[in-house]
């Protein structure tokens, strides 16, 4: 039986980063997978656009295709300004989805991240899936952002994953979809090149006995 899956992202690509290669596996095993993505992702930038916004957009469509979507949407809010935003506002839109969709399963980010919107992110996506009767979100799970996760504030909540998804089957399509977003992407020895992010796959399933997997702090899981 298929389930619903919900990616609730601060930007586009984060959705790669995280959990690209657990979304593709989702998709391959029959799953229906959705995506909102809070902020623009490049209005904080110097050399922010109209331009680089479409560009931005155009890259998230080529990864979601390649990952399987079903659906994806933008609500829109400045980017890494989310804390300036009233986060009712946030989770209301967030809520609206989750009323819609129906998702079973949800994914976000990890609430220590460096990231201002990512700890956002995190806030509206657990007010929103509170778990309130007849709620039909019965696992959440929050993932590892590098160059935001890694770069956290010492002691300040630490990503401590107690859950993997084998995504050896699945690595070239992550991996192709990170490509896709190449302009957000950093040389290497960056945290978030790309020959990085294929060792952290590597490393997250060799410590797990697996060629490669994504690792989660699961933030409930209803049984």
């Amino acid at each position: 039986m298929s389930r619903s899956v919900l990616v609730v992202a601060a930007h586009a690509d984060d959705e790669a980063l995280g959990c690209g290669g657990t979304i593709a596996r989702h998709v391959a095993e029959g799953d229906i997978v959705h995506g909102i993505f809070i902020a623009d992702g490049v209005g904080s930038r110097k050399d922010a656009s109209y331009e680089a916004l479409k560009m931005r957009e155009a890259a998230a469509q080529k990864a979601h295709s390649l990952l399987g979507f079903s659906s994806v949407s933008y609500l829109g809010f400045p980017d890494n300004r989310l804390d300036g935003i009233n986060l009712l506002d946030i989770v209301q839109l967030v809520e609206r989805s989750v009323q819609t969709i129906m998702p079973n399963v949800v994914y976000t980010h990890h609430y220590g991240d460096l990231n201002i919107d990512h700890r956002v992110a995190h806030q509206a996506v657990m007010t929103a899936c509170r778990p309130i009767p007849g709620s039909s979100v019965t696992e959440i799970y929050t993932f590892e952002i590098m160059s935001s996760t890694e770069w956290s504030s010492p002691g300040l909540n630490p990503f401590l994953p107690t859950c993997y998804v084998n995504i050896s089957e699945y690595l070239e399509i992550k991996l192709g979809a990170l490509k896709a977003y190449d302009l957000e992407m950093r040389d290497m020895p960056h945290s978030r090149s790309i020959e990085h992010l294929e060792a952290l796959a590597r490393h997250r399933g060799h410590s797990v006995g697996v060629s490669a997997a994504e690792a989660f702090m699961v933030m409930r899981n209803i049984r």
